[in-house]
């Protein structure tokens, strides 16, 4: 029997960076995970296929209540229960702070449905089997842009704080039976960050680390986090000491 043996995780946006890292260590210590996108929908059946019996692969937009609802009935039916979510899936857009005219509305709530609605819409619906559970867990996938005046747009850096705060509100609520907790990293190498050379050499030469993040610098907080039985209303900051100084 491995650590996470008999338990089951449904983790989004996880067919790249942190999500995919994630699933791959949960699927690693023994648990079934259901990886998810919105549409990398041929990575996501590839990924699930290369975890094995273990893992499947279900389509959602988590911008979608409705989705969502069907992301998590689908889990629940394949395995058999919930224990673990994790709400990695998110949207930015990389616009100057200071450009408050390149911000459009429609850009603005694109970022707040997909990393706000959607991490809400996905809890609310997962509640109810965390609960059946006996020990859920829900690990939002945060940044250090919703803590400090940094981050790719002022529209994502204001989704990331709502998220850390909504995971505060959410485990003062939901325990003892479900704990509520955040990853919050500062640059992680990604695809989606791969040609940000100047950032990443930038966080290489402030950070005590000296380097950026890996995805599976972020898996093994979430892994953490998931072993704390103890820890809720937690944010994690996994950022090498950047926000030190």
């Amino acid at each position: 029997m491995k650590e996470f043996s008999g338990r089951v995780a449904l983790v989004t946006g996880s067919t790249s960076g942190i999500g995919e890292a994630t699933a791959r260590r949960l699927i690693s210590l023994g648990a079934q995970v259901m990886v998810n996108s919105s549409s990398s929908v041929e990575a996501g059946q590839a990924l699930a296929a290369e975890l094995g019996e273990n893992a499947a692969y279900f389509q959602a937009d988590v911008s979608s209540e409705a989705a969502c609802k069907a992301l998590v009935a689908a889990t629940v039916e394949i395995f058999g229960g919930l224990n673990i979510l994790v709400n990695n899936a998110g949207f930015t857009a990389v616009i100057p702070h200071e450009d408050l005219d390149a911000v459009s509305e429609e850009v603005f709530r694109r970022i707040m449905d997909v990393n706000v609605f959607g991490t809400w819409y996905l809890s609310r619906a997962a509640v109810p089997a965390l609960e059946a559970s006996g020990a859920g867990n829900i690990v939002n996938i945060t940044s250090i842009a919703g803590l400090r005046p940094v981050g790719s747009s002022i529209p994502y850096s204001v989704s990331k704080a709502a998220l850390n705060h909504m995971t505060r509100l959410m485990a003062n609520v939901l325990g003892p039976k479900v704990r509520v907790n955040a990853v919050a990293p500062g640059l992680v190498e990604t695809p989606w960050t791969e040609s940000w050379d100047v950032l990443h050499a930038v966080v290489a030469e402030r950070s005590p680390m000296g380097r950026s993040a890996t995805s599976e610098d972020c898996a093994e907080a979430v892994i953490a986090i998931l072993r704390n039985t103890y820890q809720t209303g937690d944010i994690a900051v996994i950022d090498g000491g950047l926000t030190l100084g």
